[in-house]
């Protein structure tokens, strides 16, 4: 479909898919199987410009919003999400400061990050705060001009690699919620350090880390947004932003297994006829080209509408992950289905589509979480009558 993308944006577009296509296709099994960090595609979008996609021009950025970042991410993902995760996981680590940062904070930090000449990170989750981040015990306490933090985040994207940490803490137990506070902590600063890269069934690319802080003391210029207690706004704005990027890696990693499964059928030979010519096969794939068309169309919509600056939209971000990355599952699963036990070998790429499908339904908000929020969401506008 014709989803009248502008000229600059076409142009994001095919530079993405040039990159996917002759830099990261190539190397994607490689990657997978050494578990290795995917620097080198990390400079290549380097050189593209590609990290300053959704950073303001002021700070070396391209100007774009969220629809841009989607574009991207998603011509990344119909490559490799491993890869596309480890891009978009820098983005989302800059978001708490593009949203909140003070003006300082923006151009200590952004211009960096927009050049990807830094990497980085998002760290909120840790072993008992997943889904449910307010019940974090990571702790800042004020110590003169500064603050010290104590304690752990578990299963950082980009852990260890980034040198830039969007970090938050609880500055007052006794708010509960709002006692939660945002930092900016840099790679090798004195009591930060990180755990072991963690084994995964998926994205083995990318980087997946603790975050340990041991009496890390972190200057008062460093609270994001120069005030205490706005932390878990900052963390539900900076979810409201990304999750369409998690449904855009969806709609990638979808449409790569798609086109492998699309292109098998044609080769398959079996009872003296290719694959494709049987109405099984076809029913199969009219469902995956119509999940995804569908999965596409919403999350494209959702980024736009986010970048039109409403007051609210938590629910059709919510939706936009849902969907999406329920899809992508189902088609990665169906994929493997079509090439039968070639699906099964690494020989293949749809195998390892498969296992990086499942972090979708998981990582920045559960399948569940997302169905919780729609539902919280439609409550209020039926109570309020708009419905």
């Amino acid at each position: 479909m014709d989803y009248f993308l502008t000229e600059e944006q076409k142009m994001l577009k095919e530079l993405a898919r040039k990159i996917a296509e002759e830099k990261v296709m190539p190397v994607r099994a490689e990657l997978d199987e050494k578990e290795e960090f995917p620097w080198d595609m990390m400079h290549i979008c380097a050189e593209a410009g590609l990290f300053g996609v959704s950073l303001p021009e002021e700070y070396g950025g391209f100007g774009g919003g969220v629809f841009e970042n989607c574009v991207v991410i998603e011509e990344l993902s119909r490559a490799c999400i491993g890869v596309s995760v480890s891009f978009a996981g820098s983005g989302l680590g800059a978001y708490p400061i593009s949203i909140a940062g003070t003006d300082d904070q923006k151009k200590r930090y952004l211009p960096e990050i927009a050049s990807g000449k830094r990497l980085a990170a998002f760290g909120a989750t840790e072993a008992n705060a997943g889904s449910d981040v307010a019940g974090m015990q990571t702790t800042a306490q004020k110590d003169g001009d500064g603050y010290i933090l104590n304690g752990t985040k578990q299963w950082i994207t980009n852990g260890g690699e980034a040198e830039i940490y969007s970090v938050f803490a609880v500055t007052d137990k006794k708010k509960g919620p709002r006692g939660i506070s945002g930092f900016i902590v840099e790679k090798g600063t004195e009591g930060f350090s990180f755990g072991k890269k963690e084994k995964k069934l998926g994205i083995r690319t990318s980087a997946t880390r603790e975050l340990v802080f041991e009496d890390c003391r972190i200057p008062k210029e460093n609270l994001i947004g120069g005030r205490e207690g706005i932390g878990l706004i900052i963390i539900l704005k900076t979810f409201d932003m990304s999750r369409p990027s998690i449904g855009s890696q969806a709609v990638g990693l979808a449409q790569g297994a798609f086109e492998t499964a699309a292109r098998y059928t044609r080769e398959r030979v079996q009872f003296g006829h290719k694959i494709i010519s049987f109405q099984a096969v076809q029913h199969i794939l009219a469902d995956m080209a119509t999940q995804i068309e569908a999965a596409r169309a919403l999350v494209y919509a959702v980024a736009k509408y986010i970048d039109s600056k409403p007051r609210s939209f938590s629910k059709e971000s919510a939706m936009s992950k849902l969907f999406p990355s329920d899809m992508a599952m189902r088609v990665t699963v169906d994929a493997v289905q079509v090439l039968g036990g070639y699906g099964y070998m690494r020989d293949f790429p749809v195998e390892k589509m498969m296992r990086d499908a499942k972090i979708l339904q998981i990582y920045e908000g559960t399948s569940q979480i997302q169905r919780n929020n729609i539902a919280m969401e439609l409550i209020k506008e039926i109570a309020s009558g708009r419905i």
